[in-house]
């Protein structure tokens, strides 16, 4: 009993003097960094002294394990309990790396020099990636300013056109208006009696009457009939059709009496110009030839 509550105490001790330095250890110490030789040396007999020490402790445990003890003693239940929980904790450092224990200055520097180190070079990638961040949006800034102030030209080019075209409005009242359409009328019915004008002067041209001297024969063969009736010419007709389809247009047709020619009569008929009434062949109307064009 005595033997194995001194490697119990053993045990606790080289446990407890692992623990109380768990809080200042740091990450391993990587190739790039410099120590002195004799900091590394005696950092590595360091190593080399906890790892004789954690192999002795296991097995030792592992002796004790073997031995048996009678279940009724109180004080074995107890070193049992204890034994288990060293194993446990034993079990717990061998899945954990070798960590270094050290109160050597130099050792201490070097690991708080590579503890800034790693530091210092995760603040740079961070660095790098806010700058790389921030030109980004730079240029984004950049573009949607461009864009915002061509959107602004564009804006203010249409109001300065909107400013120009309401200076062009002309207000035009009702006496203007009435003016300027008294004035077309007035040149529509100046054009108007100009076409007639030259609509007469080529009918008369091309259209004349028969001549007097028929008519004067016929007197002398027939001198106890009645005297010829006036005919009138074919500009003369035309110019009546014309004002009876403007004048009643639900009314348009005239009746022929014996101041047409027939001759002329039969001109408009047959080329169109002139239409029968569908019931009464003796009236005629003139083609309305304005709707074509409305």
């Amino acid at each position: 009993m005595d033997k194995q509550d001194e490697l119990l105490k053993e045990a606790e001790k080289l446990a407890k003097h692992m623990s109380s330095y768990q809080h200042d250890l740091a990450p391993t110490i990587t190739s790039n960094i410099v120590c002195s030789i004799d900091a590394k040396e005696e950092l590595l007999d360091e190593c080399e002294e906890i790892w004789r020490q954690m192999e002795e402790c296991q097995s030792k445990l592992t002796l004790l394990g073997i031995e048996t003890f009678p279940e009724s003693d109180v004080q074995l239940s107890l070193s049992m309990m204890r034994v288990k929980a060293l194993t446990a904790e034993y079990n717990q450092w061998q899945k954990r790396s070798p960590e270094i224990i050290s109160t050597n200055p130099d050792v201490l520097v070097a690991l708080g020099k590579e503890e800034l180190q790693k530091v210092d070079h995760d603040l740079e990638m961070v660095l790098s990636t806010v700058q790389s961040k921030n030109k980004k949006l730079k240029e984004d800034m950049k573009r949607e300013q461009q864009w915002l102030d061509e959107q602004q030209q564009l804006v203010d080019a249409l109001d300065v056109t909107h400013e120009e075209m309401k200076n062009q409005v002309v207000q035009f009242s009702e006496k203007r208006a009435l003016q300027e359409l008294k004035s077309k009328m007035l040149k529509i019915r100046a054009y108007k009696e100009e076409l007639l004008s030259a609509l007469g002067e080529f009918l008369e041209e091309h259209f004349p009457l028969p001549e007097e001297d028929e008519s004067a024969k016929k007197k002398k063969k027939s001198p106890a009939e009645e005297p010829t009736v006036q005919l009138v010419t074919l500009h003369e007709i035309l110019e009546r059709l014309i004002n009876k389809l403007m004048s009643t247009p639900h009314e348009p047709y005239l009746t022929i009496n014996d101041s047409f020619w027939p001759p002329y009569v039969e001109l408009l008929l047959r080329y169109g110009i002139a239409l029968r009434h569908p019931e009464d062949p003796s009236r005629i109307r003139l083609e309305a030839f304005h709707q074509y064009f409305g």
